[in-house]
């Protein structure tokens, strides 16, 4: 049987693709550990009230003049409910749920996390124009999820 040169060519060229796709997967997979690197940090639900880092809700001023901002997810609400914030500054977010699966998305901006029970979800953005921004539940978490919503408020830096 004769093959092209041509055809040669091309099988050659797509068997070196695809090694080279799944050496990268590898690649990725062994040095990440298995999983794509994140925050792992746990809180017992049922104790979420109490538990010190989330009995003091809202925000705090760090003395790098960072900002972090804690809040709890429950049905159907977020607790604190307004949040105000200073423009310009990292903005740390410390979120839970205390019942079930959660969304947290910050409307017009790229903040989005998903809040499971049990977990601690942390992401750190910056807001550049002041102004207010809608809070919303993107996870469908019962029959009053369209009604789940918090404000921020973006204030001008000092």
């Amino acid at each position: 049987m004769h093959v092209d040169i041509y055809e040669r060519f091309w099988m050659w060229g797509a068997g070196a693709i695809v090694a080279i796709f799944l050496g990268i997967t590898a690649f990725a997979a062994i040095s990440q550990g298995r999983v794509p690197p994140s925050h792992a940090e746990t809180v017992d639900p049922r104790n979420v009230w109490t538990d010190p880092r989330f009995a003091e809700r809202g925000v705090k001023t760090n003395p790098d003049g960072s900002v972090e901002v804690t809040m709890v997810a429950l049905m159907f609400a977020f607790q604190p409910n307004e949040i105000r914030v200073p423009a310009g500054t990292p903005v740390t977010f410390r979120l839970t749920s205390a019942d079930v699966l959660h969304g947290f998305q910050i409307i017009g901006t790229n903040a989005n996390t998903m809040l499971v029970p049990g977990y601690v979800s942390q992401f750190t953005t910056e807001f550049d124009r002041p102004g207010q921004y809608l809070i919303v539940c993107n996870e469908y978490c019962g029959l009053s999820h369209q009604g789940m919503f918090a404000t921020l408020i973006v204030e001008e830096g000092e």
